[in-house]
């Protein structure tokens, strides 16, 4: 039984070597702990920009939802290419072990629901934007040199609908949202009523839009009523183009709804910061 005890302890040392392995860090990378005014924890995650600060005065930065999951790819898209570098990207996740917290995304990126319906608790996204507008841009602000009429939004499925809903509703925050399969179904589509008070604002002159932008990105392989609700909600924003607003649908093939954002840094990254659009 010599060799069995052998087996056991190499088998038992490599457990105990995996236990005590350093987690990963990302070169040109930081993060911190942040909290909400309500306590509510987030990870940061920035990747750093690279490179002489542009004659704007401040680099162009990217806010990124869903960080856990969808921030070392796109850390490492524009880290490989050289005319991406200068960017920052700052991640919104969440001190999880896991790529997307399914409880926290669903409070952050929802409207109210009714007391029935409401498990898990949702209902966040007012809260989650006055956080983002509030404590994290100017903690950003502060510590890096940031062009402020070049901040984007990138958002996938919640997140993407989130990304509707601010441009809906805080449109002066982002000069460009890039929603990724976006949930529009949600609710009964309740942006709709956003999306008709946006419109409203619009043709009454109230709304700044010469230098707002929304790509609405879907997969292939997105549910058909998502694609479709994707696209007429492009072509209904076409007529905002009299007032600045530039809106695209594209869809990327061969892709499915969790497939999609790992396919797409480069392409989304090209369109925020390849070239400053105004």
């Amino acid at each position: 039984m010599n060799w069995l005890r052998t087996a056991l302890g190499i088998v038992l040392l490599g457990v105990l070597s995996l236990a005590r392995a350093e987690p990963v860090t990302l070169d040109g990378t930081e993060q911190w702990i942040m909290k909400s005014n309500e306590g509510r924890e987030y990870r940061i995650m920035i990747s750093l920009p690279e490179g002489d600060v542009p004659y704007t005065g401040g680099y162009p930065v990217i806010y990124l939802l869903d960080g856990n999951a969808y921030f070392p790819a796109f850390h490492a898209a524009k880290r490989a290419q050289k005319r991406l570098q200068g960017s920052i990207i700052v991640a919104i996740g969440y001190p999880s072990d896991t790529p997307l917290d399914f409880e926290r995304r669903a409070f952050d990126l929802s409207p109210p629901q009714p007391p029935e319906r409401n498990e898990p608790p949702q209902g966040g996204q007012d809260l989650f934007l006055d956080f983002i507008e509030q404590r994290l841009m100017p903690k950003v602000a502060e510590r890096y040199k940031v062009d402020q009429d070049q901040r984007s939004l990138v958002g996938h499925s919640f997140g993407g609908m989130f990304g509707v809903y601010t441009l809906f509703t805080r449109p002066a925050l982002f000069q460009h949202v890039v929603a990724v399969s976006p949930s529009l179904w949600w609710r009964d589509r309740y942006l709709l009523a956003h999306e008709r008070a946006f419109t409203q604002q619009a043709h009454a002159g109230q709304l700044q839009l010469t230098h707002s932008s929304l790509t609405l990105l879907v997969a292939e392989r997105d549910l058909v009523q998502s694609i479709q609700d994707a696209r007429a909600l492009q072509l209904r924003l076409q007529d905002l183009s009299q007032y600045g607003l530039r809106s695209d649908f594209q869809i990327e093939q061969g892709e499915d709804h969790m497939s999609v954002p790992f396919r797409i840094p480069t392409r989304v990254l090209d369109e925020l910061v390849g070239a400053r659009r105004f």
